[in-house]
């Protein structure tokens, strides 16, 4: 990672100063400051289809800092979704789902409080209905893999720590107008979406969640590792 990083972080206002400790609990990775290195992902994420909003610039002295990066080659899509699950709320249909909530979290979760920064996908609208649906055993991890790659969402790097707080510069705000990038992020969902169904109607053979939990699979398993994290 650069040592120095510019980031951008979305909102309906301008944040100046980012207090560690305030937030969400139950965003993706947790209690954070949830930024992307991309300006104009930052402006869609900003907006609703009602009222404009900012994308906040920082940069940012990541020296001295752990991170931990979810889509590095040593962790797998699994390890992703089960920080996910045990943060944010699913709809768990099924005795499956109940069983694979817990031994996602037991056998693939990461303390994400021990970094001070994580880099990983953002489970915005499709991503999220994406790992419900693998879930509750509705599609493969293989095919959830191939998800994560559509629609080109972008990774999210949240601040977690409070020396990563500390290491926040304030450098300004752009305005995000509802016109322009509501219809960007809603035409880059809608993308993802129309590409799943696509994929969802191609022959599978790979592992569902239940396959998951009944073969007691691990990350360290041939089946799973090195072909997901890519």
């Amino acid at each position: 990672m650069k040592k120095e990083l510019t980031i951008f972080h979305g909102s309906e206002k301008i944040i100046e100063t980012p207090v560690f400790g305030e937030g969400k609990t139950n965003n993706d990775f947790g209690l954070g400051f949830y930024c992307t290195e991309s300006e104009e992902l930052a402006k869609e994420w900003a907006v609703s289809s009602l009222r404009d909003g900012f994308s906040n610039q920082y940069s940012l002295n990541t020296e001295y800092m752990k991170v931990l990066n979810l889509n590095s080659p040593e962790y797998t899509v699994l390890n992703w979704i089960a920080v996910l699950v045990e943060h944010r709320t699913f709809s768990i249909k099924t005795p499956v789902a109940r069983k694979a909530k817990r031994y996602l979290i037991e056998n693939f979760g990461v303390n994400v409080n021990a970094f001070d920064l994580i880099i990983g996908y953002r489970a915005d609208d499709s991503y999220f209905d994406y790992a419900e649906s693998f879930l509750n055993n509705g599609i493969t991890v293989e095919q959830l893999a191939q998800a994560m790659r559509l629609g080109k969402q972008g990774e999210q790097i949240v601040i977690k720590s409070q020396f990563a707080f500390s290491k926040i510069k304030y450098e300004g705000f752009a305005v995000a107008e509802k016109e322009k990038y509501y219809v960007i992020r809603k035409n880059r969902n809608d993308e993802a979406n129309s590409s799943y169904m696509k994929m969802l109607e191609k022959e599978n053979d790979g592992l569902y969640i239940q396959d998951i939990v009944r073969g007691g699979i691990k990350n360290d398993d041939p089946r799973i590792q090195g072909k997901l994290s890519k």
